[in-house]
């Protein structure tokens, strides 16, 4: 993928919405974003992760808070761009891409349509290979990276630049000042040089979205989309059902929630129950775990494969709810420490997904 241009959107948002497990911002907001910047101001130029300078600075852009409230307050052109705008004149070094923060709906999206704006290119990875719910969870701070300084804007028009001491406290500030901003904000942090980008970044993932996109769309009418689909991603079925309960509360500037499945076809008569704070972030058939974060948990339409977010998890849908393995960075034991089922207070070990499911690969 060279170049992204507005007949790349749908297969972009459909696949990085999977990949966002639940998370990332609402891909339709996002989507409408960066069609109206791609007509606005021309296609975005892609970059490897090996093209990039060495020296010059990486913005990665991206949006906080809670979905419930994201999808009630759309962001205007002025509050995506805002937070770049403020860090310009702070990084003295030439910026020469931005960076989605993470590969989830939304905030794939934005990071398009900023880029077309500011007539950038855009690098083809993420610090994450997925969404997560806080702004630490990224693969520079599993390396040692701190951010140096944090922009953020909403949609009053403030404007906040903060340097925190490390990642933590970056995303303890963050967080408070989204409760004050409204609920969520646009973001700007980890902005650092090429050199380390190739250390830490995660690559190809906007790519992936893209292939993923294509093959669902491609598989729409086949008798079994998901099947197809977890060919190709080597992931595992783990629960064909009807969503029979869904809570949602938003708090601390996340949504939280869970929801219960009643069984179908071949899980009939069993029960699954996935927890998620923004993204779903641990599956229980009957009791027993059968996926947890940071492994990739994703809930599919279940006659067309496409990806449902949690925030449009609706009672009576019938969902095919599926596990990928995440990046091998997060299997470390930082990784593991950083955004592992303890760290969500889920009383349980991390397992790699593919070990829970034993030879249950691809059913």
């Amino acid at each position: 993928m060279e170049w992204i241009t507005v007949d790349d959107l749908n297969d972009i948002a459909t696949g990085a919405t999977l990949l966002g497990t639940g998370g990332g911002g609402d891909p339709f907001v996002g989507k409408l974003m960066a069609l109206q910047a791609l007509q606005k101001y021309g296609p975005v130029k892609v970059l490897s992760v090996d093209e990039l300078d060495d020296e010059a600075m990486v913005m990665p852009v991206g949006a906080i808070g809670a979905p419930s409230v994201s999808n009630e307050k759309i962001a205007a052109e002025e509050e995506i761009f805002a937070p770049v705008e403020a860090l310009k004149d702070f990084f003295q070094e030439k910026t020469q891409a931005i960076m989605p923060i993470e590969i989830g709906g939304g905030n794939s999206l934005l990071p398009i349509a900023c880029a077309a704006k500011m007539g950038l290119p855009i690098v083809d990875a993420d610090a994450m290979g997925r969404a997560f719910p806080e702004s630490q969870m990224v693969t520079f701070f599993l390396k040692g990276y701190q951010p140096e300084v944090v922009a953020m804007a909403d949609s009053q028009g403030n404007r906040v630049i903060y340097y925190p001491k490390n990642g933590e406290w970056s995303e303890k500030i963050a967080r408070s000042i989204t409760d004050v901003m409204g609920g969520n904000a646009n973001m700007v942090d980890n902005v650092f040089p090429g050199k380390v980008v190739k250390e830490c970044g995660i690559r190809g993932t906007l790519s992936l979205a893209k292939k993923i996109g294509e093959t669902l769309f491609r598989l729409t009418d086949s008798a079994a989309p998901v099947d197809g689909l977890l060919d190709m991603l080597q992931g595992y079925s783990l629960f064909e059902g009807k969503i029979n309960h869904i809570e949602r509360n938003v708090e601390g500037g996340f949504t939280r929630g869970r929801t219960t499945l009643t069984g179908i076809n071949k899980n009939k008569d069993e029960e699954l129950e996935v927890l998620f704070q923004n993204e779903l972030l641990l599956a229980k058939k009957n009791g027993t775990v059968v996926a947890s974060t940071p492994d990739l948990i994703c809930a599919l339409d279940h006659e067309t494969g496409r990806p449902i977010t949690t925030e449009t998890l609706r009672y009576g849908a019938r969902v095919h709810m599926i596990a990928l393995p995440c990046d091998p960075k997060w299997r470390t034991t930082r990784g593991i420490e950083v955004a592992g089922p303890k760290y969500f207070g889920y009383d349980i070990d991390y397992v790699p997904v593919e070990n829970l499911m034993g030879d249950n690969a691809n059913v």
